[in-house]
C-alpha cells in the first residue's frame, strides 16, 4: 500500500474540489483525515513486522470492495488463491487474517490454539450478551474454562443427549403426522414447504430443551402476545450479526449513537431480557430434582450449590440462554437450531438432486427399522450409510462458511509471519473444504467418500471443519447430528419424496 502522504498528494484534486462549508464535504474530510492518521500509525507500528501478504487495499474502506463482489467465504477464496493461504484483508480500518488452507488452520487451532483463542467482541455482542458474558463470545481466560466446563459437562453431555430423546421423539412425530396429513389431502401425493417444517421442528426441539416449553407456549404464559418472544429474538440475532460504523472505524463510533443503533441494542436488550427474567423466576420457583429438567433449571441448580470457578449470575443466565435463543447463532447451541435445521434441509435438497443416493439411505433406513412405530437411537447406530450423506452435506454445506471469528491473545509467528496481538481471524472453512488437493472431485456430493473413512467432524481433522477445531470449538456437535440424523430417517423412513413437475431455479451454492 502507498504512504499515507503519497496518497495525500494522489488525492488532493480530490480535496480541491471540495466545498469547505457543505456539511457532507466536512464530513468526508474528517473521515478521509482519521484513516490518513490511522494509516500512518500502523505503517510506523508494522515496519518492522513480517505480516502476511495483503491484497491492494483502498483508503477509508480498505479491501471492502473486493469482498462485497460475492457471498464473503467466496470473495475471500478468490483472494487467497491469488495472495496465498493465509492474508490479511482489511475491513475498513480493521485488519482481519484470513486462513484458507487445512495445515494453516491445524497449526493455528492446534500447534497455537492459546495464542487464538480470544474472541473479537463488536459493539452488539457488547450490548446484547451483557460485555461476553456467554460461552460463544467470553474472552479467554478463567471464566470461560469454568463456563465451558458447565456447559460441556452438565448441559451438552452425551447423557444429556440421551435423556432429550423423548422430545425428539415427540416433535419429530408431530412433524411426521403433518407431512401425512399433507398426503391424504393431496389424495396420496402432495407439494409441501418441508424447509418451514424443519425448522419448525429443530426449534422446538431447543427450545423445549432449553425453556421446558414451545415458544408459542412460552409466549402464551406470559401473556407477551403471539409472536414477542419470536419477534424479538429474530430481531436479536440480525441485531448480533449486523457491523456497526464504530467496529470498522472506532474512532467513528460515535456515528452509532447519532444514527439510533446504540439506542436500538440497548432496547432489544432490554426487552429480551425482561422476558427472560420472567422465564428465568418461574423456573427458579418450580426448580426439582427429577431426570427430565430442561437447561435452565440445571443452570439455575448450579447457581444455588454454588461453583468454585465463577458465580453465575442472572446476567450470565440471560446471556447463555440471549445466545441459545437466537437461531443463526454460534454459541453452545449453534448445533441446537440454525445447524440442525440448515443441515437437514441441505441433505433433503442434496438426496432429492440424486435419487440413486436418495435410494440406497432409504434402504439401508427401512432396512434397519424393520416395520417398527418408532425410530431409536439404537437404529440411528447401525445406519451407516445415512451418517456418510449427512457428513457430505455438512462439507458441501456447512452452517457457518466462515467460523465464528478469533482474536490473537498475543503476537504469534504463523508460518513464518508475524501476527500482532488483538487481530481477527477468519478460517474460511467452506474453502477448506472443497480444497481439490485434499478432496477427490470436490464440488460433487459423494457420500462414499467417508466409508471406511477415519474423517470426521469432531475437530481433529483439520480438512473437515465444520463446527470449528480446538478450545473454541462448537461443544453442542452431539445435540445438532442427533437431531439431523432423527429427523432424516423419519422423512426417508415413511415417505418417498420427489421434486415437484416444475421449472426449479438452482440453489446449489
Amino acid at each position: 500500500m502507498a504512504p499515507p502522504l503519497v496518497l495525500m498528494k494522489q488525492l488532493q484534486p480530490f480535496l480541491d474540489t471540495l466545498e469547505i462549508y457543505n456539511p457532507l464535504s466536512l464530513s468526508l474530510l474528517l473521515i478521509l483525515l482519521l484513516t490518513l492518521v490511522q494509516l500512518l500509525k500502523l505503517s510506523r507500528s508494522t515496519n518492522k513486522l513480517n505480516l502476511p501478504p495483503s491484497p491492494p487495499r483502498l483508503p477509508i474502506i480498505g479491501n471492502l470492495h473486493q469482498i462485497v463482489q460475492n457471498v464473503p467465504h467466496r470473495s475471500l477464496k478468490a483472494l487467497s488463491d491469488r495472495y496465498g493461504p493465509i492474508i490479511l484483508v482489511y475491513f475498513g480500518n480493521s485488519p482481519s487474517l484470513v486462513v484458507s488452507s487445512a495445515e494453516v488452520a491445524s497449526e493455528m487451532m492446534k500447534t497455537h490454539d492459546i495464542a487464538f483463542s480470544n474472541r473479537p467482541r463488536s459493539i452488539a455482542t457488547k450490548i446484547l450478551l451483557y460485555d461476553g458474558k456467554d460461552l460463544g463470545f467470553a474472552e479467554y481466560g478463567e471464566y470461560w474454562r469454568q463456563l465451558w466446563k458447565i456447559c460441556v459437562l452438565e448441559l451438552l453431555s452425551n447423557k444429556r443427549v440421551k435423556s432429550a430423546q423423548h422430545i425428539r421423539v415427540e416433535e419429530v412425530s408431530c412433524l411426521i403426522n403433518k407431512i401425512r396429513r399433507s398426503c391424504i389431502n393431496g389424495h396420496g401425493g402432495s407439494t409441501i414447504n418441508l424447509s418451514e417444517m424443519i425448522l419448525a421442528v429443530s426449534n422446538n426441539i431447543a427450545t423445549r430443551c432449553i425453556f421446558g416449553r414451545k415458544v408459542e407456549d412460552l409466549e402464551e404464559e406470559n401473556g407477551s402476545g403471539e409472536s414477542k418472544f419470536g419477534e424479538l429474538t429474530k430481531k436479536n440475532m440480525i441485531l448480533l450479526a449486523r457491523t456497526c460504523v464504530g467496529d470498522l472505524y472506532p474512532s467513528l463510533k460515535w456515528i452509532d449513537f447519532l444514527t439510533g443503533s446504540i439506542y436500538h441494542l440497548h432496547k432489544i436488550a432490554r426487552d429480551l431480557g425482561d422476558l427472560l427474567d420472567q422465564v428465568i423466576e418461574e423456573h427458579r420457583i418450580t426448580l426439582t430434582d427429577d431426570d427430565k429438567k430442561d437447561f435452565i433449571h440445571v443452570l439455575l441448580q448450579l447457581q444455588k450449590d454454588g461453583n468454585d470457578g465463577i458465580e453465575v449470575t442472572q446476567d450470565t443466565l440471560k446471556a447463555i440462554l440471549m445466545v441459545s435463543t437466537n437461531l443463526s447463532s454460534s454459541d453452545m447451541f449453534v448445533a441446537g437450531t440454525d445447524t440442525a435445521a440448515t443441515t437437514s434441509e441441505w441433505v433433503m435438497a442434496q438426496l432429492l438432486k440424486n435419487p440413486s443416493i436418495m435410494k440406497r439411505a432409504q434402504k439401508e433406513v427401512r432396512g434397519v427399522v424393520k416395520g417398527k412405530l418408532v425410530i431409536d437411537m439404537k437404529d440411528l447406530d447401525q445406519m451407516e450409510y445415512l451418517k456418510c450423506v449427512i457428513k457430505e452435506s455438512l462439507r458441501l454445506h456447512a452452517s457457518a462458511p466462515l467460523l465464528l471469528p478469533r482474536e490473537t491473545t498475543k503476537c504469534v509467528k504463523l508460518r513464518g509471519y508475524d501476527i500482532p496481538a488483538k487481530t481477527r481471524v477468519l478460517v474460511n472453512a467452506w474453502a477448506i473444504q472443497r480444497d481439490p488437493r485434499l478432496w477427490d472431485r470436490p464440488e460433487e456430493f459423494l457420500p462414499e467418500r467417508f466409508e471406511d473413512s477415519p474423517i470426521d467432524y469432531k475437530g481433529q481433522d483439520f480438512q473437515f471443519i465444520p463446527f470449528g477445531a480446538g478450545r473454541r470449538s462448537c461443544p453442542g456437535i452431539s445435540f445438532a447430528v442427533a437431531a439431523v440424523e432423527y429427523v432424516i430417517a423419519n422423512i426417508l423412513y415413511w415417505f418417498d419424496w420427489k421434486l415437484p413437475m416444475v421449472q426449479l431455479r438452482s440453489i446449489w451454492t
